[in-house]
């Protein structure tokens, strides 16, 4: 027997939301399109995870076409692996897979529970605007190969291609621009199909020719309704899942009362206003794509090279050569001194390796290995030099990624509070304002009530704000790259701006190695002696180490064993059978402290004090203009691990108003930031992040200096190239400039919606008028902001200190 189609009845599938074409796939009351929903579904179900269908209504990914049985075999291969990795450990590989099923957030939620639905996986973090998961698991318990499986059966295959590894993701599509033609081209029609209307003249067209038009309009307006405001359909929603009104639902409001009033107006023979609401949607859409470029052009999301510009030292010819990260090669053999950061991937060649890898994993318990075996990229070395052999270049992103970490930071007030709260209300705002507008013209004139509600919730948007803030904080960011200071975020030029207090650590900040001059106190040494000397100070990037290097001479090659750095101590360790110690004087064993020029370091061989160094290191030049310029607009502390011998002369540059404080250890230089930070000061801290890293990470913006080291520490919150010290108030100022510029653009903006709105309101302004006039000032807002950005960072090149950089220099 035929069963008429009318008498069919469709059912959609539970999982995806497909039409379900096949009969009898169904658990209880739950159609399924195909037996792959289905497998899922039951995966779930078993698992206690099916509180991923309440998140969104059909939510999951259909699974029509499976997945061919052993596509992830290449997973098995350890040289694929290798490549695919970014860090692993005895217990725990983390890998980033790319997944494009991401789009919801049922997706988020289902794979950060992934742990609940298979056993080894131990955290997933997604990245949703980036479609990225970081994947921790324990090799132990589960290959590489079955968590690619697993996201593949739950509906979120990973996107492994080898071929774009050292490429970007696949472009995301340009329906933007499809949604934009479409518009377009209803739009341009439209108006040409209205043009009798326009001429108001009934005797150019028929009326039923005249009704066929308007019907046409009706048929072309659907399209645009339907598919090019997609865009603000979904922004809109997303706002309202979480339960606030974003800037788009006014615009969707605006769209829909458009077309229902125009619908209602052809049924009753009027013309619509279908040229308006496709006006609406496309000159937005203008405005939405100008927006894109625009933020493209000015982009901060920027990858490791804008904040590594530290070299690490590449072995050739047996001669040590100072590399970029962004020139460093695979293949190359790099010296990781103690204390620096591995910044790549590398297989040890020589020496042995104690790696503090809670950078990574969070675990603060060091790693040992041993020659042959493999180090990964963020672990920092704690046992001395050591040679690795690269095998990966610098990971695109990865560093910062890690530098980014939220876990790594603590929580701050959200930046820019106002333009946060004004998102948030604003849209309420406007709803009462065309609320009110409505019913005042519904008393008076109930023909102006359209025009005058849907100008009103097209003109009055923060947008401009919103996009300026952004814009002008990335431009900032990018302004202040380029001369070599590495912020972390738009976070930090706030903190910065806001400095009431700046304290500096001295050796290896008010100091640098130009020009500096060591003397050697005590016992005559052997050359032998001074040999072994350096091979133990060369372990060591801190700046007297490295003086004392220069002193004795480069060492033949000496293994160093059982090195240990003591932080504001010193460093021992034994050579060719001698155990030595390099430090102050409670750490060699000296029961008398000498009163020499410089800082101070004590020699002790096998537990006897040999002698000591001093070593007086001339302060960075431009130093005395720019503590003469900070005293009169911040307090000033010092705070140095050498003696007070050179306090006079410190004093001298500081300024009487500076506190001095020597003798410093790092706990020492952490209690006095939070003894600053109780008295209500807002503090910066200066230093080379390495005996100072608490102090640091304390301060509310920690700013370490970089010479030609990989010294950079995760405690802080930007990398100041250490010739750029001299301009610290130029960059202070420039942060200051970036809170003006944002809130000269929320005069400007608020400036415009009340003119918008005092003709809106009076319905005197056609909604078509104020869908054009909305991103054009968006980008003009965007234009002058990067504009003044620009303008200020241009003064910066004009900076006394790049003009005359010896004018300013002050032996120690």
């Amino acid at each position: 027997m035929n069963i008429p189609s009318s008498a069919i009845t469709y059912t959609t599938c539970y999982h995806c939301g497909e039409t379900c074409t096949e009969a009898g796939i169904r658990i209880q009351d739950k159609h399924f399109c195909c037996m792959g929903c289905k497998t899922v579904f039951e995966i779930l179900n078993q698992s206690g995870l099916c509180e991923y269908y309440n998140l969104n209504d059909k939510p999951g990914i259909n699974q029509r076409i499976a997945a061919r049985k052993d596509k992830f075999a290449f997973l098995d291969d350890e040289k694929m692996q290798q490549q695919l990795i970014s860090f692993k450990d005895d217990s725990s590989i983390h890998i980033t897979f790319y997944i494009p099923q991401i789009h919801c957030s049922s997706c988020l939620w289902l794979l950060e529970n992934l742990h609940k639905l298979e056993e080894g996986i131990q955290r997933v973090t997604v990245n949703f605007s980036k479609k990225e998961a970081l994947v921790i698991f324990d090799h132990r318990l589960i290959p590489l190969r079955r968590v690619a499986e697993v996201l593949t059966a739950v509906g979120y295959e990973p996107y492994i291609s080898l071929q774009d590894l050292k490429n970007r993701k696949p472009r995301a599509g340009k329906q933007l621009v499809y949604q934009l033609g479409v518009a377009g081209f209803a739009f341009g029609n439209i108006m040409l199909l209205s043009f009798p209307e326009y001429f108001d003249s009934k005797d150019l067209l028929q009326g039923d020719l005249n009704r066929l038009f308007r019907y046409l309009n009706l048929a072309l307006a659907l399209p645009v309704l339907l598919y090019s405001a997609q865009a603000f359909y979904r922004s809109a929603w997303a706002g309202l899942k979480h339960g606030f009104l974003n800037i788009d639902v006014p615009i969707v409001l605006a769209v829909w009362v458009t077309f229902v009033r125009s619908m209602i107006e052809i049924f009753h023979g009027a013309p619509g206003y279908f040229d308006s609401m496709t006006g609406i949607v496309f000159f937005m859409l203008i405005g939405r794509l100008l927006q894109d470029k625009t933020y493209k052009g000015l982009s901060f999301d920027r990858d490791y090279t804008a904040y590594f510009p530290i070299a690490v030292t590449v072995l050739k010819d047996e001669q040590e050569v100072p590399t970029s990260l962004p020139d460093l090669k695979t293949g190359d053999t790099i010296l990781i001194h103690n204390n620096e950061l591995i910044p790549a991937d590398g297989i040890i060649v020589k020496g042995r390796a104690l790696i503090d890898y809670s950078f990574v994993t969070g675990e603060s318990a060091p790693v040992s290995k041993t020659i042959g075996e493999i180090v990964y990229a963020g672990g920092r070395q704690l046992d001395g030099n050591l040679e690795i052999l690269t095998i990966k270049e610098v990971a695109q992103s990865y560093l910062t990624s890690l530098w980014n970490r939220d876990e790594l930071k603590e929580k701050k007030e959200e930046s820019y509070s106002f333009v946060h709260l004004l998102s948030r209300y604003f849209t309420w705002v406007v709803f009462l304002i065309a609320g009110l507008t409505a019913a005042y013209w519904g008393y008076h004139d109930p023909s102006r009530i359209w025009s005058a509600v849907t100008a009103i919730l097209i003109i009055a948007c923060p947008c401009a704000l919103l996009l300026a803030s952004s814009f002008t904080n990335g431009h900032i960011l990018r302004i202040l790259s380029r001369h070599k200071l590495y912020l972390r975020n738009a976070q930090a030029i706030e903190n910065m701006a806001d400095t009431t207090h700046i304290v500096f650590d001295k050796t290896g900040t008010l100091t640098g190695k130009a020009g500096s001059s060591v003397i050697y106190y005590g016992g005559t040494l052997t050359p032998v002696e001074e040999m072994k000397i350096a091979a133990l100070a060369r372990q060591s990037t801190h700046p007297l180490s490295n003086a004392i290097l220069q002193y004795c001479g480069i060492p033949a090659a000496m293994e160093v064993k059982d090195f240990k750095s003591f932080p504001g101590e010193g460093v021992c360790g034994v050579v060719d059978n001698t155990f030595i110690r390099l430090g102050n004087a409670a750490f060699t064993g000296a029961h008398k402290k000498e009163e020499q020029a410089g800082s101070i370091v004590y020699v002790a061989m096998n537990d006897k004090l040999t002698g000591l160094f001093t070593i007086r290191n001339s302060y960075r030049r431009g130093l005395r203009q720019m503590m003469a310029q900070l005293q009169d607009h911040y307090r000033l502390s010092v705070l140095s691990g050498d003696n007070s011998y050179t306090a006079a002369r410190l004093r001298k540059l500081m300024g009487h108003n500076a506190a001095l404080h020597f003798e410093q250890q790092p706990a020492d230089k952490l209690a006095y930031i939070k003894m600053l930070q109780q008295k209500g000061e807002k503090v910066m801290m200066i230093g080379d992040g390495l005996n100072d890293a608490g102090a640091l990470k304390q301060s509310n913006i920690g700013i370490s200096l970089a010479e030609d080291s990989n010294s950079f520490t995760p405690a802080s919150d930007g990398i100041m190239d250490a010739q750029q010290l001299p301009m610290l108030l130029s960059f202070i100022n420039l942060c200051k400039a970036n809170k003006r510029i944002i809130l000269l653009s929320f005069i400007l903006s608020l400036v415009y919606n009340i003119i918008g709105l005092y003709f809106a309101v009076q319905g005197i302004l056609s909604p078509l008028i104020a869908a054009i006039l909305m991103p054009s000032s968006s980008i003009s807002i965007i234009l002058i902001t990067f504009s003044l950005s620009e303008w200020y960072g241009k003064k910066l090149n004009r900076s006394e200190f790049q003009q005359f950089p010896d004018k300013y220099h002050i032996p120690d």
